[in-house]
């Protein structure tokens, strides 16, 4: 099969991952996203594994959202050391 850029396309061997898009082709492998949300590369060598597919059956996964970051609470101060006492000193750990 020749495969373009575009096309839509399943994995015979792996029909667990949906249907795909091409989204682009090299000279020895193929980049396409599959309906799982995965962008998988497919050598060369296994591009007759592909088979055409109906291009309304390919349906992107929604993007995902941002997880967004919880608000830094400020730290409270903290209290004032106590003063060490005089002529006293302490051995290094």
């Amino acid at each position: 099969m020749a495969i373009k850029r575009g096309d839509v396309v399943s994995h015979c061997g792996a029909v667990q991952w949906g249907v795909g898009k091409i989204i682009e082709i090299g000279e020895n492998q193929a980049s396409i996203h599959f309906n799982d949300g995965i962008f998988r590369k497919i050598a060369a060598s296994h591009f007759s594994s592909l088979v055409p597919a109906e291009p309304a059956s390919f349906t992107p996964p929604p993007p995902a959202k941002p997880e967004s970051k919880l608000a830094k609470v400020p730290k409270a101060p903290k209290a004032p050391k106590a003063p060490k006492a005089a002529g006293v000193r302490q051995k290094k750990a």
